[in-house]
């Protein structure tokens, strides 16, 4: 099978990983920066091109679309989309994960757990918008940022309101949320494949920070999440319309609640902490989708023999 990975860097982790995974299994893989590609549209065909060469007959292209390119690389992945390529997560449903604000409506409408959540535009109302939070401390967070950055803690009312007025004073777009104090700084990745959680582990903050994103320092192990935290986390990932998800959760007196769901999830610490192939899995799973996908139109996908069984594939320990 012909599989394409929309990614910028073929050295980072996740990327690297997705390549050793799909050749394992015998598929040819090609890794596409979506800043080098361009396309053309219109009625009598579309095309797109990577380096002055057409890119045709794909069959799988796995997004891995950083949050600075977002707008150009999900056009990318539409075009391909058009052109009869199936991705796990379509350009539609990854532009509606990267919305904080728009990702806690449509789970609040699906009846998810997630923290209290208020936002608003006019600075005239500020007080009135903290009062329908409730009293500090408050986690103020920028609607676009990633990997920890943007997100504030707040102690007292009169923080909260400094730092809402400077956020607007720079015409951030930002959202305002209850402190779960009973997580103590500790939250949960679910990694989310089709209708499976198929790993997880538990982040905790470094002293002195409640940021457990391991990208600020935080540190994780393996765990097994209850029932509960399961199909919160695939109900999650399933709202947004995303197949591959990394859905992240915290432990609270009513139960999980739902902080965020990342559409290009990292493997290395997924991967570090439970000791399982998750590019395995991911590959797995999407080609086993295009096959069927493809059945189903009449068309029959060539797939090698992969140079693993499924079985020993699935079960085998990541070798640092």
């Amino acid at each position: 099978m012909k599989i394409v990975i929309l990614s910028r860097n073929t050295r980072l982790y996740s990327t690297r990983r997705l390549v050793e995974a799909a050749r394992e299994q015998g598929h040819i893989v090609r890794v596409l920066d979506p800043l080098r590609c361009y396309m053309r549209i219109a009625n009598d065909g579309i095309q797109i091109h990577y380096k002055s060469r057409a890119i045709r007959n794909v069959d799988v292209v796995i997004p891995r679309i950083g949050a600075s390119i977002t707008r150009y690389g999900t056009a990318v992945l539409t075009q391909f989309e058009m052109m009869g390529s199936y991705t796990p997560n379509p350009a539609e449903h990854i532009l509606r994960a990267r919305d904080k604000l728009r990702t806690h409506q449509l789970l609040c409408g699906q009846g998810i757990g997630m923290p209290t959540t208020v936002f608003g535009e006019n600075p005239d109302d500020t007080a009135d918008l903290l009062s329908m939070l409730g009293p500090p401390p408050h986690v103020i967070k920028l609607t676009e940022g990633t990997q920890g950055a943007g997100v504030m803690l707040t102690e007292k009312l009169s923080a909260s309101k400094s730092v809402i007025e400077a956020l607007r004073g720079l015409y951030a777009n930002f959202l305002v949320q209850e402190f779960i104090e009973e997580a103590k700084g500790a939250d949960l990745r679910c990694f989310v494949i089709g209708d499976q959680v198929v790993a997880a582990m538990r982040r905790q903050a470094p002293k002195g920070d409640f940021r457990s994103n391991l990208h600020r320092g935080g540190f994780a192990k393996g765990i097994k999440p209850t029932k509960e935290e399961k199909e919160t986390a695939i109900r999650a990932a399933q709202s947004l319309g995303l197949e591959v998800a990394g859905v992240d959760l915290i432990r609270s007196k009513r139960g999980p609640l739902v902080l965020e769901v990342n559409s290009s999830p990292g493997l290395e610490g997924i991967e570090s902490a439970s000791g399982l192939d998750i590019a395995g899995e991911i590959i797995q799973y999407v080609t086993d989708k295009a096959s069927a996908r493809s059945a189903q139109k009449g068309h029959f996908l060539v797939r090698k023999t992969p140079t693993r069984t499924a079985a020993v594939k699935k079960n085998r320990k990541i070798i640092k």
